[in-house]
């Protein structure tokens, strides 16, 4: 019988514990966001991101700059952050209209204050296997394997997508753990195939329904990060109904993934506190 990794039960477990120790550690974490624009979807994660700041103690401000914003206007509003002392992680919602230039925007987030772990530093410490603040999304994946027990040491781990918010930190920190890794992507010959061998396969592509059966090897662990609307619906990259057939172990989309990348910027943006007080000590 297939194991449903619940996210959303995990997540509500870490947030409590979390909120915890955010009360007996004495010190007052600050997250800051900022938005350009007002994309339905972007305005709805944010909203999601302070109201678990609000569940586990954290501070939080918001601020929202008008889709025309230039880069410089968002580099200004970074740059402001970097120097209040109070602000412990700076989160920049993605996607940015095409006119502001993301990279340049990302790396002038404080390495410090980078709780999404998007900025060159954090994500070459990542990969020289020191890590300081890895990207929520896939540290949560990592962190929901570890709750179920699912083994990684040795393990065959396939990753769709090589983006650098979720593929390429994710094979980073699955080969951190020992396991075989394997990123496909768009160009990626006999995909079925690759995808055929994986123990653990994680999709994050894009593509509704995409993964389907045929690619999955027999009591794989499938973890979905795709969110994709399919006849008005939220589905992830996978088949989950035919898939949950074959596999071991699998995400559902909604209540899997995404309550789990939250969780983690909580508890990275703790962690930047307590870094920070530990320096100041």
């Amino acid at each position: 019988m297939v194991i449903i990794l619940d996210g959303k039960k995990c997540s509500e477990k870490r947030l409590e514990l979390l909120k915890e120790e955010i009360k007996n550690s004495g010190l007052n974490p600050r997250l800051a966001t900022v938005i350009v624009g007002s994309d339905p979807a972007s305005k709805m994660y944010v909203r999601m991101k302070h109201r678990a700041c609000e569940q586990v103690g954290i501070g939080s401000v918001g601020i929202e700059l008008p889709e025309d914003s230039a880069t410089d206007k968002v580099l200004k509003a970074v740059m402001q952050l970097n120097q209040d002392p109070d602000i412990n992680g700076i989160l920049v919602q993605l996607p940015l209209p095409k006119e502001v230039d993301a990279e340049c925007v990302i790396e002038r987030i404080s390495p410090e204050k980078d709780v999404d772990g998007y900025h060159p530093e954090n994500l070459g410490l990542l990969f020289s296997g020191r890590p300081r603040f890895t990207s929520c999304t896939p540290t949560g994946i990592m962190t929901l394997l570890k709750e179920y027990k699912i083994p990684l040491a040795g393990a065959r781990a396939v990753v769709v997508g090589r983006s650098i918010d979720v593929g390429r930190p994710m094979a980073a920190l699955l080969l951190n753990a020992d396991a075989t890794v394997t990123i496909c992507h768009s160009k990626t010959k006999a995909l079925a195939e690759e995808l055929k061998r994986a123990d653990i396969l994680i999709s994050a592509i894009g593509k509704a329904h995409f993964i389907q059966p045929e690619m999955v090897k027999p009591g794989a662990v499938v973890i979905d990060v795709g969110i994709n609307q399919l006849d008005g619906k939220l589905v992830g990259d996978v088949d989950y109904a035919k898939v949950s057939e074959i596999a071991s172990a699998i995400t559902p989309v909604p209540g899997g993934v995404g309550p789990m990348t939250i969780a983690t910027l909580m508890e990275n943006t703790f962690r930047a506190a307590k870094v920070k007080a530990c320096n100041r000590a």
